[in-house]
């Protein structure tokens, strides 16, 4: 009994008790929240001129791309916008889409049950381009020529940091199969070390020249008498439909990719209504299925049947409760999230039922992990029949090797895969929160556009079994795991938070919401905060093993021995490590004084700047 008060009032103590190890951010005017200092000061240079949160977000995402920040200019753009002039919420699909001849029978001939992980084969084609010309063009205020101007500096010439530079280097043997990448990540090719080194500055002409073209488009019709928006687009419609696309599709097609010219100039972009649930007063905002973003909605559906904070911060029933919830809405994402613009609809008003979750919370174990747990069937709580239950069984059936799968330092590397996380906002109200990424290092690029082309398409499946949603087909967008995320209370914005880091996104995301609301910790704290990771799911990217490990979690060092013991007792493998809660960016908008507070995380390199 004294172990349990003891743990009640550690819990209840943490947010007046923890000393952060970097500080909050707090400002009044703006904040701008990225994965580099660099990209950071890159918003903080388009506040400084004048620019609303919008143009910031856009100068960061530029600049982490620009850096290889785990992404490149050919990835994919996610993002939530709050616009305070018409108090809405817009959701941004910057994804690509796979090309012509992206068939799961292309694959299977191949002898994938994949897409591959890496090289032009594994490309969708290039969102963020597209995704942050629209953003600026709709919701912006500047130029172009203005946003882009920190990043073509960085292209021009650049202090690399250490952790990019040695990725150039570790995955050399792979770089070298692409010429146009070997170029430009293996500048003294030949010596020891043919990647650059920590503080060597690094050029990128290809890329630069690239960035001139989108803005002597703009420039030109500026100069024919072109709106600022007009202008942008044109920018806009260099990239997908003229030298810019050529050059892309040449350069992909010589390395064996099939994105087509067609493919190009054909994808667009496309503006959504996000996705919403209540939790105890709060409206909390994803992206659809799509994403993974769903299954933390889903996951706040079932957690608000218990009473989180009388368990205890992190207590061994707590994790449970966690890990138990996160295998149900996991198996979830896994069967029933795909491309909501494609056939066969997915039942998403089912899966974010509350009487759907209230169903799903009796299928917890108390006692025990269940390595069994499996997708459930919302089709009822939409009035309808599964069209799928024959596949659903084999699902669950398939489920039951789980206990089988060893674990390896290959696939926690595939379940980490980073990316980037943009949060800002401004004085004027307006937000962003952004999880770009795609064509990450090792990154096939594309001739001599200087831009890598993204791997997205490895999170397709080629067996309907496993996924009847997501099965790749040209024109399709593949389930993503990248997961901004808004907060509303009341009608006032409450919290902007994202993440990066894979399968393990909405994971840190869902313990973050957790901390603040349940536990009441400032974002630093709840950024820094221990948190689990579950690995009983299916990898959205990686190899050939893709296979959840049952009962496998992560945990922090400091989690007390009572604490280990009791969750060994339960059925759980545990591994530990001294950081746990990811690389979260968060803002929280403090009504009562009228300010910012900005969280980011000890994690990584991700900083954050305000005023």
């Amino acid at each position: 009994m004294k172990k349990i008060v003891l743990l009640f009032l550690l819990s209840s103590l943490w947010a007046h008790a923890q000393q952060t190890q970097k500080p909050v951010l707090h400002g009044k005017n703006w904040m701008a929240i990225t994965g580099k200092p660099l990209a950071a000061t890159a918003g903080a240079m388009i506040f400084q001129k004048g620019g609303n949160a919008v143009d910031a977000s856009c100068a960061m995402l530029a600049a982490t791309c620009t850096m290889w920040d785990v992404l490149s200019w050919g990835g994919e753009t996610q993002a939530i916008i709050y616009n305070p002039k018409t108090k809405k919420i817009i959701g941004i699909n910057a994804l690509g889409v796979a090309p012509t001849g992206a068939t799961a029978e292309f694959f299977k001939s191949k002898g994938m049950n994949y897409p591959p992980q890496y090289g032009p084969l594994a490309a969708v084609t290039p969102g963020t381009p597209g995704g942050l010309m629209y953003i600026l063009a709709e919701y912006g205020t500047m130029s172009l020529k203005d946003v882009l101007a920190p990043a073509m500096q960085l292209a021009d010439g650049y202090p690399i940091e250490a952790q990019t530079a040695n990725a150039m280097e570790r995955d050399k043997e792979r770089i070298k199969e692409w010429p146009y990448s070997k170029q430009v990540f293996l500048p003294h090719a030949g010596e020891k070390r043919e990647a650059p080194v920590a503080g060597e500055i690094f050029r990128q002409a290809d890329l630069l020249a690239t960035l001139q073209k989108l803005v002597e488009a703009e420039q030109q019709a500026l100069k024919k008498g072109k709106s600022r928006k007009e202008a942008i687009y044109a920018a806009y419609d260099r990239f997908y439909k003229g030298d810019i696309a050529k050059e892309f599709v040449r350069g992909s097609k010589e390395q064996g990719g099939l994105i087509t010219e067609q493919d190009l100039a054909s994808w667009k972009v496309l503006e959504e209504e996000p996705l919403h649930v209540n939790y105890k007063g709060i409206e909390v905002y994803k992206l659809s299925q799509w994403t993974q973003g769903p299954m933390l909605l889903q996951s706040l559906n079932i957690l608000e049947n218990f009473d989180l904070k009388s368990m205890g911060f992190n207590s061994a029933r707590y994790i449970h409760t966690l890990y138990q919830t996160m295998n149900l809405t996991f198996a979830d994402r896994d069967f029933y999230y795909g491309d909501p613009y494609k056939l066969p609809e997915e039942p998403i008003k089912g899966l974010l039922s509350k009487d759907y979750a209230k169903e799903r919370a009796k299928a917890i174990n108390w006692e025990r992990n269940d390595a069994k747990a499996g997708p459930g069937d919302p089709y009822p709580f939409e009035g309808k029949i599964n069209p799928y239950q024959d596949y659903l069984k084999q699902w669950n059936q398939a489920s039951l090797d789980k206990q089988l799968n060893p674990l390896d330092e290959e696939w926690l590397k595939n379940q980490f895969l980073g990316t980037t996380s943009i949060e800002a906002t401004d004085k004027e109200g307006w937000i962003v929160s952004m999880v770009p990424s795609g064509g990450w290092l090792p990154a096939a690029i594309a001739g001599k556009t200087g831009i890598g082309m993204s791997q997205r398409m490895q999170s397709f499946v080629t067996d309907p079994k496993l996924n009847p949603f997501n099965v790749v087909e040209p024109g399709k967008r593949p389930r993503v795991t990248l997961t901004p995320t808004l907060a509303m209370k009341g009608d006032k914005p409450f919290l902007a938070f994202g993440v990066q880091g894979g399968d393990t996104q909405d994971q840190n995301l869902l313990q973050f919401f957790l901390n603040v609301v349940e536990f009441g910790m400032n974002v630093q704290e709840a950024s820094e905060a221990p948190n689990i990771n579950t690995d009983q799911l299916y990898l959205s990217l990686g190899a050939e093993d893709r296979k959840p490990k049952a009962g496998s979690i992560l945990l922090h060092d400091s989690t007390p021995p009572y604490v280990r013991s009791e969750l060994q007792k339960m059925g759980y493998r545990m591994r530990f490590d001294d950081r746990t809660s990811g690389p979260i960016n968060a803002i929280f908008f403090d009504w009562e004084h009228g300010s910012f507070w900005g969280g980011s995380s000890n994690h990584g390199e991700d900083y954050g700047i305000g005023w």
